[in-house]
């Protein structure tokens, strides 16, 4: 069937079916692709958590679930005047009368009175884009020249809605951004690694019209799951998409070249081509969408979000880089190649350029090169002692942004957690016995009258924290607060607000870590398992891509401390271990498939190993670095999480392409020979009628030819 198929797909009609296809296949796409839905109160946070209870049952409440401001006034270099608290009552009466506001309450005045804090409600069950909205509304009012301040005095708006909104604002346009940026990173690396003027076009359109379906069935999944695929996700599946789209068309297309030296057919050699790489291909794919798809046991419900519409991405790429870019490069002539065009009988440098240098080095010193290579991974791995997990709100970003300059401004006058207050739910029969518990609770500095529910069944009070939330101290008072109300009998309180979600986000990435980090482990050695027909190899892979992760993150907490960010947000390090175990194995896959068809042909493993490295060399370092700087790309965004996870994956790939796919694995078969495919052994003919050369053959032919170069081949 796979001969069958990958003949049809590279014929004159099959090609022509198949581009048509597409094109109108994704026309429906584009044309009937819905709205996202609505977010909901509880949109993103774990379930069952306090937190996640408390935004359910503000509903009971005549306030609903309100959310406001806080307009922070500030003169830094002497106590507010006469005319300060005569500017502070105007803005009190500008904010007001702004859309959607509610009865603004006057003013509080620091201690040292030289700040003054202003909440402004909002009305109950805005929408995000009327919130947002509203937030521009009310800071473009304080800057108008109906309140116009005194000189020396600041207004600027904080709270968790301003802090909603500067969030969403870096992701605004961030669509067009990431394509463009994404866009010309691939073009400009396939350009350098084909040399052709014209070859990087067709992978690149293809991989992107890809992109562009997949962008436009994020909404189906949103509908199918009822949670909106939001910015980040849509991100980070793009970025997935092109890097894992682009490795496919590569090693498709190296596969090609080779055939084109072999085949005078052109179509004939792309149809063996399919044939020879759609396995490697299909079993990386297979091998991340499976591991992506463990993210559906997170608790955190955009864990499970971005691992549906990852996988929905990867997938698309590899019918976009297996079946239409197959179909597309039936229609190209040799010439496409130009000015390197393969032609029958021409050299294959890849037998006899660097890679045959490095696989020379490899196989002669196996035991040394394993040695060194484990140093390097050692000493970035020791990294690990310096990195830190949790960031607070106000280091969620890169750039300086109003709500977090705000909120500097308020803790340096007022409680630091003043801005997003701890909400708390309880029995209405033991309101007295929860307020005192709540007043007396090491951290809380102010506590708010209790309100009672509309069926008169709960109360609910609010709790400002001295601390900022997301910061240890601030966790620490929750979990003091809930330890508290816990055992009061009868009072059934439960602790929510931002500084609870805060907590109850991060307990709930540390659960996902322990329960989705082995499942993608044991997702990932089951289909190296049946894809290598092998025991050892999977195992000895599988090790290797976890010393990598280790490595990477070692490393790129080095970089963080450089660049003065203080922890890793707590979503990043399974994020960034999901990619890089299900990535590099990915360019392991592409290796050892190869080696295991060469060993096959040559009735030997270590002379299939060096031949492996030698023809994959190129295209898998392309490959790495290409996909090392798509990932690299999600730094234009001006969000923490999203340049973390950029920088971690983007180093690890670098370190599975550079150290462990080209010395670590190959040095282990070398030291292993046929034990390195245990219980199984190579057997049959691949496709290729490769000649037989013993180990000390490539051996010599690799010294014989030591400069030349295989970039790109």
């Amino acid at each position: 069937m796979g001969e069958r198929f990958a003949s049809w797909i590279t014929s004159r009609i099959g090609a022509a079916v198949v581009l048509l296809s597409t094109v109108a296949l994704s026309a429906l796409v584009f044309l009937g692709s819905p709205d996202q839905p609505a977010a909901g109160p509880v949109t993103g946070l774990p379930e069952g958590r306090q937190s996640t209870r408390v935004t359910e049952l503000r509903d009971r409440f005549p306030g609903g679930r309100a959310e406001s401001a806080l307009v922070v006034f500030e003169r830094a270099d002497a106590p507010l005047g006469d005319a300060d608290r005569t500017a502070i009552e105007t803005a009190q009466r500008t904010a007001a009368a702004v859309t959607h506001v509610g009865d603004v309450p006057p003013a509080r005045f620091s201690d040292d009175g030289r700040a003054a804090l202003l909440p402004v409600p909002f009305d109950a069950g805005l929408d995000a884009p009327t919130r947002n909205a509203t937030v521009d509304e009310l800071r473009a009012a304080l800057r108008g020249t109906g309140s116009a301040l005194p000189d020396g005095l600041t207004a600027q708006v904080t709270g968790g809605a301003a802090f909603g909104r500067d969030i969403s604002a870096a992701f605004e346009g961030a669509d067009v951004t990431l394509l463009a940026a994404t866009a010309i990173v691939v073009a400009l690396l396939l350009l350098v690694t084909y040399r052709s003027p014209f070859l990087w076009i067709v992978p690149l359109a293809v991989i992107g019209l890809g992109d562009q379906v997949t962008a436009k069935l994020l909404p189906w999944l949103g509908q199918l799951i009822g949670e909106p695929t939001d910015a980040s996700i849509a991100g980070i599946v793009s970025v997935l998409v092109f890097g894992a789209g682009t490795d496919y068309a590569l090693l498709l297309i190296s596969r090609y070249r080779e055939e084109l030296r072999r085949t005078p057919d052109r179509r004939a050699a792309l149809a063996a081509a399919v044939r020879a790489a759609g396995p490697a291909i299909v079993g990386s794919a297979g091998t991340v969408i499976l591991a992506l798809l463990t993210l559906l046991t997170a608790v955190l419900t955009s864990n499970r979000t971005l691992g549906l519409a990852a996988a929905a991405g990867v997938a698309v790429a590899l019918v976009f880089g297996l079946v239409v870019l197959p179909a597309a490069l039936a229609f190209l002539p040799r010439g496409a190649f130009w000015p390197l065009v393969p032609t029958v009988g021409s050299a294959d440098s890849s037998a006899t350029g660097i890679w045959a240098r490095v696989a020379g080095i490899v196989g002669r010193h196996p035991r040394l090169v394993l040695a060194g290579a484990t140093l390097v991974l050692a000493a970035l791995s020791a990294g690990l002692l310096t990195t830190k997990i949790g960031l607070s709100q106000t280091e969620q970003f890169r750039t300086e942004v109003e709500s977090v300059q705000a909120q500097d401004v308020l803790a340096a006058h007022f409680p630091a957690g003043s801005s997003q207050p701890l909400t708390v739910v309880a029995n209405a029969a033991a309101a007295d016995a929860v307020t005192a518990t709540v007043r007396t609770t090491s951290g809380v500095a102010a506590v708010g009258k209790p309100e009672i529910s509309t069926d008169g069944a709960l109360v609910q009070l609010t709790a400002q924290l001295d601390h900022e939330s997301g910061t240890p101290d601030a966790d620490r008072t929750v979990t003091a607060l809930r330890d508290g109300l816990a055992a009061l009998d009868g009072a059934e309180a439960l602790v929510g607000g931002q500084p609870a979600a805060d907590l109850d986000q991060r307990e709930a990435n540390a659960r996902d870590n322990a329960v989705v980090a082995p499942l993608v482990l044991g997702v990932v050695l089951l289909v190296l398992i049946v894809l290598l027909r092998s025991v050892v190899a999977p195992l000895l892979l599988l090790v290797t891509v976890v010393v990598s992760f280790a490595a990477s993150l070692g490393a790129a907490s080095l970089v963080f401390a450089a660049l003065d960010i203080p922890a890793l947000a707590s979503s990043v390090p399974l994020l960034a271990f999901l990619f890089l175990v299900a990535l590099g194995v990915d360019y392991n896959i592409f290796l050892v498939s190869r080696a295991r068809e060469e060993a096959a042909l040559r009735g030997d493993t270590r002379a299939g190993m060096l031949r492996a490295l030698s023809a994959t060399g190129g295209v898998i370092t392309s490959a790495g670095v290409l996909l090392a700087a798509v990932f690299t790309v999600l730094g234009v965004l001006p969000v923490i999480v999203l340049t973390q996870l950029g920088i971690i994956v983007g180093v690890g790939v670098l370190l599975d392409t550079l150290l462990v796919r080209t010395l670590v694995v190959p040095a282990l078969a070398m030291l292993l020979g046929e034990r390195f495919w245990w219980p199984s052994r190579p057997s049959g003919r691949g496709p290729v009628n490769a000649p037989r050369e013993p180990v000390a053959a490539l051996l010599r032919e690799a010294d014989q030819h030591p400069a030349k170069a295989t970039a790109g081949h």
